[in-house]
């Protein structure tokens, strides 16, 4: 009853109600003419009104008229028929109670639905013709013209969320490589061409934003797909890939969609690793990461939580940093999580030996270090506190303090050197591998890979910064180029390397084809939907101090050994007098402690055979 009341009080339900019940009467109607002539009597009104009633009833009574059918659905329709077959079925009883013919129940049910279901979908049809219209004729100028690359399932459904009426989006068109589709409409949107089709037909049709809807295609489909989006000068959005996509009624794909980022930059496919091997080696383990609020240091800290240590300290000398690791893992794993910060340099030898004693890690990440390549150039004596020094007293107090395994975080800067960031990340690998010789209880592991996308003082945020304040972009060199990784890779081979040690070894990550900086720039800018010397001009300033054109993983006299996964290798060792290399490693302790920067740069290249300094 307080249905019936409601939608006589609501005029549009009660408007739907009475075209529905106009419907029902019609229906009866016709199925009464489709009687043989000589089987006709006068029409029984009052059959009709019974089954105009039992139907009407059950429509109310199931709530089809609190639906906005402007924005129904075939699970709507299949609601109508199923409350058109309830109302037939006691419409059906009440005949044979009463005697009735039920004749009157099976073609007037059949036309019941295809009238009512019918109108529905004519009642929809209007509104969305309706809606276009008003709405292309007042907003399609200040829309923002899409283009769809791909029409398959991710394409139509995104653009369907493009036509709601309160988009600001206007799709122009959609690409494909499908050849069966070429020349057909997807919900009155054209499919004008294929992938490679892309730079001309924005211009042609100026297009403002490509929209990449193919979720399912492998990497190096994605970075075709994105290499002639970057001829463009549009803004590029990405549908996450299958195993990142939020699937469900209310995921719209839209909102999933992502500006193109650093990590679609890269050239290759992510490479992903064995978890098992490491969780087994972390989980219940007391952990240790040194430089722990730094880019790397930090992905560090976040992946080795998700193994399930007993403890993770953090050792930072920058307080801020630490304090934001802090906070964000106490967020994602909760406030109970067994986290200790300190705050301490592992320049400090006595503190650092206090913390061993405190806390007796079995497992040490060394990622504090001095990366800056120019600014190391003018304080080398810096460097060398840091990086080498405090590489050695961690790797002291580790053999001292019987941990499991220490693992070195390097660079492709220390294979033949040419900067003294480069040196000093060498003397790192030489110490590791003079404790590995000395130490019966701990495994020193090295992990050297090229350059980090995103990470602190890494190009792309330069290039960022310096496109968003107008430009110029600076680079030093047009032919300089450089391997190229994300953070959560560089951490995960940190990781992996740990777990599948079996002594003193240096691991290599087949980083594939090296970028040019260039290019990288170039692709930057376009992303920004801005042209490369038009809009943002690029400046070449010479290379800097120690900054060489290309960089090398593995030095000459070292070799390369499979792993299990074939993208880590092993570098096999260079022999290294080490009675010599303890003498010098002394002497120039002592030079950087007393601060004589020439004697310091003559000293590493001592240490370092390969140094050949710029100077």
């Amino acid at each position: 009853m307080k249905r019936i009341i409601s939608i006589i009080k609501n005029k549009k339900e009660f408007v739907f109600a009475l075209a529905d019940g106009v419907l029902l009467c019609f229906a009866f109607a016709v199925a009464y003419l489709f009687r043989p002539v000589e089987a006709r009597q006068l029409l029984p009104w009052l059959q009709m009104l019974e089954f105009l009633l039992c139907n009407l009833i059950v429509l109310i009574a199931s709530g089809n008229y609190q639906i906005l059918w402007q924005y129904s659905t075939a699970r709507y329709l299949l609601r109508i028929a199923v409350s058109l077959t309830a109302g037939s079925v006691v419409y059906a009883v009440i005949c044979l109670i009463s005697r009735e013919q039920l004749y009157y129940v099976f073609l007037p049910y059949l036309l019941s639905i295809t009238f009512i279901c019918g109108s529905r979908l004519i009642y929809r049809a209007g509104i969305e013709y309706y809606s276009d219209r008003m709405t292309h004729a007042v907003t399609d100028a200040k829309k923002t013209r899409v283009m769809i690359v791909g029409a398959g399932a991710a394409g139509n459904l995104i653009l369907r969320e493009m036509k709601r009426p309160d988009s600001d989006l206007l799709p122009v068109l959609l690409v494909d490589d499908d050849i069966y589709k070429q020349g057909h409409v997807l919900l009155d949107v054209p499919i004008k061409g294929v992938i490679a089709d892309i730079p001309s037909l924005c211009e042609q049709y100026q297009i403002d934003t490509i929209v990449v809807a193919i979720p399912s295609c492998s990497p190096e489909e994605e970075q075709e797909i994105l290499k002639h989006c970057s001829q463009t000068g549009c803004k590029v959005r990405v549908i996450p890939h299958l195993d990142k996509l939020l699937l469900g009624e209310d995921r719209d794909l839209l909102s999933q969609t992502h500006d193109l980022n650093t990590e679609d930059l890269l050239g290759r496919e992510a490479v992903h690793f064995d978890n098992a091997e490491v969780k087994k080696l972390i989980s219940g383990k007391v952990c240790m990461v040194t430089g722990g609020g730094g880019s790397i240091g930090s992905e560090l800290c976040r992946q080795i939580a998700h193994y399930g240590p007993k403890q993770l300290i953090i050792v930072d000398i920058y307080e801020n940093n630490a304090y934001d690791i802090q906070q964000q893992l106490f967020r994602m794993f909760g406030s109970d999580f067994p986290l200790i910060v300190e705050i301490a340099s592992v320049r400090d030898y006595h503190k650092m030996n206090l913390l061993f004693a405190r806390y007796r890690p079995q497992l040490v990440y060394h990622a504090a270090a001095h990366k800056h390549v120019p600014l190391m150039e003018t304080a080398p004596e810096e460097s060398v506190k840091n990086n080498v020094l405090g590489t050695f007293h961690v790797a002291a107090l580790c053999d001292a303090y019987a941990v499991e395994r220490m693992v070195l975080v390097s660079t492709d800067k220390a294979v033949n050197p040419t900067n003294v960031m480069g040196a000093t990340k060498r003397c790192c690998e030489l110490i590791m591998q003079y404790m590995a010789q000395q130490s019966e209880t701990t495994k020193f592991i090295t992990v050297r890979f090229g350059n980090v996308l995103g990470s602190n003082g890494s190009v792309v945020p330069l290039f960022c910064r310096q496109i968003e304040t107008g430009g110029p972009v600076t680079i030093t060199h047009p032919e300089i180029i450089r391997y190229f990784m994300t953070i959560p890779e560089a951490s995960s081979l940190i990781l992996q390397a740990s777990a599948i040690a079996k002594s003193s070894e240096i691991f290599v990550l087949n980083m594939g084809e090296p970028v040019k900086i260039l290019d990288l720039a170039k692709r930057l800018i376009r992303h920004y939907g801005l042209e490369p010397d038009r809009d943002i001009k690029i400046e070449f300033t010479g290379l800097r101090p120690g900054e060489k054109l290309y960089e090398e993983l593995l030095m000459a006299e070292e070799g390369l050994q499979k792993t299990a996964n074939e993208k880590i290798f092993i570098g096999n060792l260079a022999p290294v007098n080490f009675e010599v290399f303890i003498h010098d490693l002394r002497q120039l302790e002592i030079a950087a402690r007393e601060d004589e920067r020439e004697q310091v740069v003559e000293l590493l290249q001592r240490l370092v055979p390969t140094f050949h300094h710029q100077s």
